[in-house]
């Protein structure tokens, strides 16, 4: 299949060149003369290489590459100028490039740094899709939980697994709602199949169904040639839309003829594309309010969720906290061949304690930043106390609560101390927000003259 190039070059009789050596090579591709222009038609997934000079008017190379890593950040681009330096080479190389080509060059030189890029790339996805599969594979026992509503969850999970049917995964931000659907699949007939998942949040509207489900050649600008999408890449496997609320209407039409006739029209094309896809879709809105507002297509709504999985909250999860706190340290031991043994007694009931609104995923990036800057074998209060608000009237004791607070005040007054006052330099000694020391006295009615006296 012909690899799809990008050539960025001011100079046309260049891009003449190498346009036509790399046609000669059994490659599609496209040259503009106008960087800002081949900055504003780049999509992700549409093309295999990108090949821009250094030196143009509107737009220098290095804000070309800049600009492209940004949308993909794993395309190979190639860079060319004729006044290489050490310290251009060095630039380029930080923000992204592949490689440097060096004017002049011939057209063997071209072919060869070509080939080689794009072999790093076939070689760079196949490395992705073996990871993704290798990491998807989750069993129910890597779900970590021993609290009786996530087993009551788990055991319908691995019925549903069972049976091809369509899912929606309902639940908070970060309660691992794509943990669930890669265990349905996983543990389904579908496991040999690919698992493919999307956020349906993260992708602009104009681009989401193209992405989705194909588009033509010739359907847009920009569309330079036939493209399969998501749907027919899990072919036979499984595509988890997560977010789906933000799914626009015109998509959810599109959508709901696949979920009803298991085929749908790639954007621009007459002709039906069939494909054999169980979709699981995932959302932390209320899609029967969107349904009552008019933003979510009933029909839709009814289709996607004939079987409903609802992820508790980790406040609703207590018994669990220590498990998971437990893995998670674990992990970044072994990541940073560390050996913190765990939380402190102390700190470990602030983590049950503790609402935690952003779920287990805020719970193992608070353990991450803990274990950054802990220098003993035990995460302290102290510590903790810097990434997350300790209520005082959340405890297990009146005398657990004046403790804690006693605390807070004594390192605060230590704290503050040591800086002559200075709030910036104190957020900066302990690793605080200041917004956060200025929350602290102002909740135990503390003025930082006081504290100095």
């Amino acid at each position: 299949m012909a690899k799809k190039i990008m050539i960025i070059d001011d100079e046309e009789g260049l891009c003449r060149m190498m346009s036509i050596v790399l046609m000669d090579d059994g490659h599609a591709v496209r040259t503009f003369s106008d960087p800002r222009e081949a900055v504003e038609l780049f999509r992700p997934g549409t093309w295999d290489l990108v090949i821009s000079d250094i030196k143009m008017p509107g737009m220098n190379g290095l804000e070309v590459l800049q600009r492209i890593k940004a949308c993909e950040p794993h395309i190979p681009i190639i860079v060319i100028t004729a006044f290489a330096t050490v310290e251009m080479s060095i630039q380029a190389l930080r923000k992204g490039a592949y490689d440097m080509l060096t004017k002049p060059f011939e057209p063997e030189e071209l072919l060869f740094r070509v080939r080689n890029a794009l072999n790093q790339k076939e070689l760079m996805t196949e490395n992705q899709q073996l990871r993704a599969e290798l990491a998807g594979k989750y069993n129910f026992d890597k779900i970590i939980g021993a609290s009786t509503i996530l087993q009551q969850l788990l055991n319908k999970v691995e019925k549903v697994a069972a049976r091809d049917t369509s899912a929606l995964i309902t639940g908070e931000s970060g309660t691992g709602k794509e943990l669930i659907a890669q265990a349905i699949h996983y543990n389904s007939p579908r496991k040999e199949k690919p698992f493919i998942a999307i956020n349906c949040g993260a992708i602009p509207a104009s681009v989401l169904e193209s992405e989705l489900f194909g588009h033509k050649k010739g359907a847009f600008t920009g569309a330079n040639s036939d493209k399969d999408g998501l749907f027919k890449a899990a072919d036979g496997g499984t595509l988890f839309l997560d977010e789906i609320g933000n799914l626009p209407i015109t998509v959810q039409k599109t959508l709901l003829r696949f979920l009803q006739e298991q085929e749908f029209h790639r954007v621009g094309d007459t002709v039906p594309t069939q494909v054999d896809v169980r979709l699981i879709s995932a959302t932390n809105s209320d899609l029967e309010k969107e349904v009552v507002e008019g933003t979510f297509r009933e029909d839709l709504f009814y289709r996607l969720n004939v079987i409903n999985l609802h992820l508790p909250p980790l406040r609703q999860r207590k018994a669990d906290i220590a498990l998971l706190s437990a893995h998670f340290i674990e992990q970044q031991n072994k990541k940073f061949n560390t050996s913190v043994a765990g939380f402190s007694a102390e700190a470990q009931q602030v983590t049950i304690d503790y609402a935690w609104p952003g779920n287990i995923r805020q719970l193992k990036n608070v353990i991450e930043a803990c274990m950054t800057i802990e220098t003993e074998q035990e995460i302290s209060l102290a510590t903790v106390a810097q990434f997350i608000e300790i209520d005082s009237s959340v405890g297990s004791s009146e005398d657990y609560n004046h403790a804690l607070a006693h605390f807070e005040i004594d390192y605060l007054r230590q704290l503050l101390t040591s800086v002559d006052g200075n709030i910036e330099e104190a957020a900066k000694k302990a690793s605080m927000n200041m917004a956060t020391i200025y929350r602290k006295l102002k909740k135990y009615g503390l003025r930082k003259e006081d504290m100095l006296n």
